[in-house]
């Protein structure tokens, strides 16, 4: 949905003209995040389907076809599927809207009353408190990797994958993202370096460049360093992507999926027996990729500066989003006040 600069009126255009205007596509596409991308390009896809269906246009922005659109989102109208979508699903297609209509160079204004109050209609009615994935602490991040088969390259690709992702904080991209050294891939999203004191991770994330720094664990087996040689010995890689598909007792040549990550985290979890408090049926939706992420936000006893800039947040507020009950009680205001 990226638009592309347009070419001047010409019989012949030289080569050179056509080749900057293919890398001006290629910027204007790396300006947002693949998924991002994707998931824009399904909403607009989604958003054409119903303007179609009602016999609208999609031309122009207009602010009322959108009021009513997201109007139809919300209520579940037979148009939409039937199904109502949750706040947070219509936010990312109003999102999703404004970027489609800027590449068109004809900008959807999202605060006029037809969309502002529609929305915040839509808040008021149907907003939920947020489901957030369970935070993997310690413990069972133990239990997690002693389910991995650490005489099998899938086990020892899934023990460097939980530990670095948890020692880390990484999301699910910049873990699958990895290459072994700079410049290796082109869709590579960092590197790693390997250094007597630990790993250094050079990452590509939301806010920019950033490294981050994994010191080694106190035993081989919980040491991210440790189980990433051994991955990488067995594994016998020695450039490109860190984490490939295992088949039997092959190591393929391309990068995992980050959608992978999930699936990991979710099989050790349910083989570690963690939350068996909980239906078992249940017990799956409680897990992802962001379950390590939080984890480590929950349980590391560091300034809150610290565990910020390690996960590479814009805003003390979103790390806070990250930890799980942690200091909750810290500042005790019923006693403060005296009672």
């Amino acid at each position: 949905m990226a638009e592309t600069p347009t070419l001047p009126p010409a019989t012949e255009v030289s080569s050179a003209l056509r080749d900057l205007s293919a890398r001006a596509r290629g910027y204007a596409e790396a300006a947002i995040a693949p998924n991002t991308r994707r998931a824009y390009a399904s909403d607009w896809s989604h958003f054409a389907a119903w303007c179609r269906r009602e016999g609208l246009e999609t031309t122009q922005p207009d602010p009322h076809t959108v009021g009513l659109y997201i109007t139809a989102c919300a209520s579940g109208a037979p148009s939409v599927g039937g199904k109502a979508c949750s706040v947070a699903t219509i936010n990312r297609r109003l999102s999703a809207l404004c970027w489609a209509y800027v590449q068109r160079g004809q900008p959807l204004d999202r605060t006029d009353r037809h969309i502002a109050t529609v929305m915040a209609g839509i808040r008021n009615r149907h907003a939920r408190p947020p489901v957030r994935k369970a935070a993997i602490l310690p413990n069972d991040l133990r239990a997690m990797l002693a389910t991995c088969d650490a005489a099998s390259l899938r086990g020892l690709r899934d023990r460097a994958m939980l530990l670095i992702g948890f020692a880390g904080g990484l999301r699910r991209s910049e873990l699958t993202g990895l290459d072994l050294a700079r410049d290796q891939t082109e869709d590579g999203r960092g590197w790693i370096t390997i250094l007597p004191e630990g790993l250094l991770l050079t990452l590509r994330g939301k806010t920019g460049w950033r490294e981050v720094a994994i010191g080694r664990g106190s035993t081989p087996a919980t040491c991210p360093t440790e189980t990433l040689v051994v991955w990488l010995r067995f594994g016998r890689i020695g450039q490109g992507p860190l984490f490939r598909r295992v088949s039997g007792t092959s190591v393929g040549a391309l990068r995992l999926n980050d959608r992978e990550v999930a699936r990991i985290v979710k099989r050790a979890a349910l083989a570690a027996g963690l939350r068996g408090d909980i239906p078992e049926a249940d017990r799956p939706a409680l897990f992802a990729g962001h379950s390590l992420r939080a984890g480590l936000a929950s349980s590391a006893e560091v300034d809150e500066a610290h565990v910020q800039r390690h996960l590479g947040h814009a805003s003390a507020e979103m790390t806070r989003r990250y930890q799980r009950g942690r200091d909750v009680f810290r500042v005790n205001l019923t006693k403060a006040a005296g009672l």
